[in-house]
C-alpha cells in the first residue's frame, strides 16, 4: 500500500447488501490505514441505554461541564474498549492523527479534558472499533462493500448519527434511496 491509497481520514459508507449485518448502513471515520491493516471508528449508531456522565462516573471522572451525549457504537471489535474520535485542537497520551481532520485518543485524559472544558472542541466518544487485517479492507472497497468519501467535520460532528449514513452519500451527490443491494456482473 502507498500512502496516496490510504483510507485515512475519509468516511466508508456501507453499501447495501455488504453481506454482513453488523455493518449495514454503516458510518465509519478511517483513522488508520496502511500495509498492516486499518482501523476506524463507527459513527453510524449509538450504543443503546448508555451515555457520557455514566460511563465518566464509572470510571471515577467528574461528568463537569461535559455534555451528557448519547455514546457512539464504534465497532464489532473490543466493544468495552473506549476511543475518542476528535479534531486537531487538541493531543494528549497516545493521540494518534487520523487523517487531515481528526485525531483519535484511547486513554482516559480525553475524557477528564472534556469533563473538565479543556479538552477537544469537536468530539465524540465511541466504545468498540472496526478492525481490517493487511490488505482485508483493500479486498473489500473492490467489491460490492463499502464506498469512501472524504472526511467532513460537519458530517462527522455536526449530523446526528442516525442521519450520516444518508447524508454522507448525498454529499457525494447519490440518492441512498436509489442503491440496490444487488448488483451485475457485467
Amino acid at each position: 500500500m502507498t500512502a496516496s491509497a490510504s483510507l485515512a481520514g475519509q468516511i466508508l459508507l456501507a453499501m447495501p447488501g455488504i453481506g454482513d449485518p453488523r455493518f449495514d448502513r454503516a458510518v465509519i471515520a478511517v483513522c488508520a490505514h496502511d500495509a498492516e491493516g486499518a482501523l476506524g471508528i463507527g459513527i453510524g449508531r449509538h450504543v443503546p441505554q448508555i451515555r457520557l456522565h455514566a460511563l465518566l462516573r464509572q470510571l471515577d471522572i467528574d461528568p463537569g461541564i461535559a455534555p451528557d451525549v448519547a455514546i457512539h457504537h464504534g465497532g464489532p471489535v473490543e466493544g468495552q474498549r473506549g476511543f475518542v474520535l476528535h479534531g486537531q485542537d487538541w493531543e494528549g497520551e497516545d493521540t494518534i492523527d487520523a487523517g487531515p481532520l481528526w485525531r483519535l485518543t484511547g486513554t482516559l485524559d480525553v475524557l477528564r479534558a472534556i469533563a473538565d472544558g479543556t479538552g477537544p472542541s469537536h468530539w465524540l466518544v465511541s466504545l468498540g472499533y472496526a478492525g481490517w487485517g493487511g490488505a482485508q479492507l483493500d479486498g473489500e472497497m473492490t467489491r460490492h462493500g463499502w464506498f469512501a468519501i472524504p472526511g467532513d467535520d460537519t458530517l462527522t460532528f455536526g449530523t446526528p448519527a442516525d442521519q450520516r449514513w444518508t447524508a454522507g452519500f448525498s454529499a457525494a451527490g447519490i440518492d441512498s434511496r436509489l442503491l440496490s443491494a444487488s448488483f451485475g456482473t457485467a
